[in-house]
């Protein structure tokens, strides 16, 4: 069984900088789709970015495009979400995600994942 374990969240100021990391085991990590969604208070989930099971394969949501980088270590089956020039509108908590899926594909909604990490709360003040 896949489970996923987020970490890296906190408290910043805008304009700082955060990464998250995703750790994975339980499965094949080469063998899934990674994605990063976030849902703020009152919100509903949504995607942020995700990386295919090829590294150079990645997909973002327009807000977080040139700010937020996503990757992974197929040697560390960790993935990460490296957020610059971060605004307070980016408050959230964050998820990672896993799909088992093929090698180009990268889901961009949140029922095609098979696992859940717990959720890291980001916060950043204006």
């Amino acid at each position: 069984q896949v489970q996923l374990v987020e970490s890296g969240g906190g408290l910043v100021q805008a304009g700082g900088s955060l990464r998250l990391s995703c750790a994975f085991s339980g499965g094949t990590f080469l063998n899934y789709a990674m994605g990063w969604f976030r849902q703020a208070p009152g919100k509903e989930r949504e995607f942020v970015g995700g990386v295919g099971r090829r590294s150079d394969v990645t997909l973002y949501e327009d807000s977080v495009k040139g700010r937020f980088t996503i990757s992974r270590d197929n040697a560390k089956n960790t993935v990460y979400l490296q957020m610059n020039n971060l605004k307070p509108e980016d408050t959230a908590v964050y998820y990672c995600a896993a799909d088992r899926t093929g090698p180009w594909y990268i889901p961009q909604v949140g029922h095609e994942y098979d696992s859940w990490g717990q959720g890291t709360q980001v916060t950043v003040s204006s």
